[in-house]
């Protein structure tokens, strides 16, 4: 296997992990988990978004929880999802030095999302992009439905390198393939991220998979193949979309690590560190989550031999 020998975790279990849980966390309850985060040296962390709060109500308290955190941004990097010029204004206001923003490459899955097609969000993104820059905030975008969506099935790939193309004639520092919906195969994940690494070599990819069909460590496996060193994943498997039918479950953090701490890949994480912090989630929530290592253990443990 061609794999590469380090691996960037970007954990957004803080935002789309909680968005949809029926339990809103409280900010005393978020910080909890963020220093077992910090702990486990967890250098990314999508820390919630700056959106309506009718429409997400989870993450009602960003700012709130922003402002207890944000003294750590030296040790780690935190960062915003913004739907929108108003929720970046609303970061800017805030402090935060670094914003994720989302499209999505079908049509119909973006109007759920933003109530714009794509066209209409990638002209949007012209001036969230000079905000951006005007400002100092480093500008991340991640194209959902990458790699299929939900209503219109099979996105083409020249749709999605397009895409690529025009958002690359902006000042970003990356762009994340999602697959909202855990609709991706491995051979699928390959072949879309070969050829975006081969036609961007000196740019800064990442990808981003659900687990809902039980795909999302065969496609990180498949995204390393290409050269992919950066993946998104949540703690504990929780999470999804709440505009995509079936989006269930994140592909889980410490899943993701162990399989790659096994394999001999570096992801800087203390692993044990981890897991409490998908232990101390399951208890605030209240219900068990989806993630198999903080279950089963790690793979390296021994049990005494039955008497």
């Amino acid at each position: 296997m061609k794999l590469v020998h380090d691996v960037t975790i970007y954990e957004v279990g803080f935002r789309d992990g909680l968005q949809l849980e029926s339990k809103v966390l409280s900010v005393e309850e978020k910080l909890d988990v963020f220093t077992f985060f910090r702990d486990a040296n967890v250098s990314e962390v999508e820390f919630g978004s700056f959106v309506h709060p009718k429409l997400v109500p989870q993450m009602a308290n960003t700012s709130d929880f922003y402002s207890h955190i944000q003294q750590f941004e030296e040790e780690m990097e935190l960062v915003a999802l913004v739907p929108n010029l108003k929720g970046l204004e609303i970061a800017k206001a805030n402090g935060v030095r670094s914003v994720n923003y989302v499209l999505s490459a079908s049509n119909t899955h973006n109007q759920q999302n933003v109530r714009q097609t794509t066209d209409e969000s990638l002209n949007s993104f012209k001036v969230l992009s000079q905000f951006a820059s005007e400002n100092g905030i480093a500008l991340n975008v991640t194209v959902a439905t990458s790699f299929g969506c939900p209503f219109e099935g099979t996105v083409p790939q020249k749709r999605i390198m397009k895409i690529l193309d025009t958002l690359l004639l902006h000042n970003i520092k990356r762009i994340t393939l999602a697959d909202t919906t855990g609709m991706a195969n491995p051979k699928q994940v390959y072949e879309l991220t070969k050829e975006a690494v081969n036609e961007w070599r000196n740019f800064e990819f990442g990808c981003h998979f659900h687990n809902t069909r039980g795909m999302g460590l065969a496609n990180i496996l498949a995204g390393m193949e290409a050269g992919i060193t950066i993946y998104d994943a949540s703690i504990g498997g929780i999470g999804g979309c709440p505009f995509a039918p079936g989006a269930t479950g994140n592909v889980c953090t410490e899943d993701v690590v162990h399989m790659l701490e096994e394999m001999g890949v570096k992801t800087s994480i203390d692993l044990d560190r981890l897991i409490q912090a998908s232990h101390k989630l399951k208890e605030i929530l209240g219900h068990d989550l989806p993630g198999q290592v903080a279950k089963a253990g790690k793979s390296s443990r021994k049990y005494p031999v039955p008497s």
